[in-house]
């Protein structure tokens, strides 16, 4: 096996484990199903469970939700919905991209609801996704939960008095990946291009990339404001100063990580010499920092 794979495994690995690290570390009980509500607006909340975060926006003619979580959680959810009029008022849900942890909710309500996803997410969840060296298998979903609507580079949304932008920020999370816009509240949830305040899982396999991902957060640096309400994909409700931590961290990290490897120092010896100290605090979340090296090494 190359220390690329070798690599990649060991994220992937991680990754499986992720949601109920995290979710645990911000004192929600993984395992627990059930939701934590979190108003961000008076029309938008924040709703964290054992996946991604999700967000909800609600009004007279509907609800909007940003991810839908595992299927295992999707009782929960329909029992947070029905806080804000049902299954009923349901009236899209935006995959932000193809994961398990943001899309399996689809198979229970996309029977109630316009599917809204970028166009390589409905081409990997209408196939067979395999990541042979964990083993882990997503089968074909049934056409009721694929996106119906899907797009390119961006599509608007016009409901509930906003205005819901959905743009594409190729190659940074996957090859796939949505942040959306609430234009109105000032609000955007981010998918998983943010982890807020821990090293983040880059599917390198789904056409992510670390230094895209950070050419992907500058560019959203330069189109939010102060006073912006960030959603991230995993972590705790964040500002543009917490992106900006984040971006740096990026940009830091990769450019240790590709001094050392300019140097001609293998992935091994690299993971053996590791970051500099001020990295230390950005793997308390799931990844380890040998980890979060590899995923580096693999992106360049």
């Amino acid at each position: 096996m190359s220390l690329k794979k070798l690599c990649l495994t060991t994220a992937l690995m991680a990754l499986c484990s992720a949601p109920y690290a995290i979710a645990e570390k911000h004192g929600h009980q993984a395992a627990a199903p059930s939701f934590r509500s979190t108003p961000v607006t008076d029309q938008v909340i924040l709703l964290q469970g054992k996946g991604g975060n999700l967000a909800l926006l609600k009004g007279e003619q509907g609800l909007l939700m940003v991810d839908d979580d595992y299927k295992n959680l999707s009782p929960a959810l329909k029992e947070e919905l029905a806080k804000h009029g049902g299954l009923e008022k349901l009236t899209y849900v935006i995959n932000t991209h193809w994961h398990g942890d943001h899309t399996q909710g689809n198979l229970a309500l996309g029977g109630h609801a316009h599917i809204v996803a970028h166009d390589n997410v409905r081409a990997r969840l209408m196939t067979r996704q395999e990541i042979k060296l964990f083993k882990m298998v997503s089968e074909p979903y049934p056409e009721s939960a694929l996106p119906s609507i899907t797009y390119d580079k961006t599509l608007t949304l016009h409901i509930n008095g906003e205005t819901v932008q959905v743009v594409h920020y190729a190659g940074g999370h996957t090859d796939g990946d949505s942040v959306v816009f609430f234009k109105n509240a000032n609000v955007v949830h981010m998918g998983d291009h943010f982890f807020n305040g821990f090293f983040p899982f880059v599917d390198v396999e789904s056409g992510g990339n670390v230094l895209r991902m950070a050419d992907n957060i500058k560019a959203l640096l330069e189109v939010i404001d102060d006073e912006t309400q960030i959603i991230p994909g995993h972590g705790p409700l964040a500002n543009k100063q917490d992106l900006k931590a984040f971006h740096e961290m990026l940009v830091g990290t990769a450019a240790e990580v590709k001094a050392m490897k300019e140097q001609g120092m293998n992935l091994g010896q690299i993971q053996l010499k590791g970051l500099d100290s001020r990295w230390d605090e950005w793997a308390d979340g799931f990844l380890p920092t040998r980890v979060w090296i590899g995923i580096v090494y693999a992106s360049l």
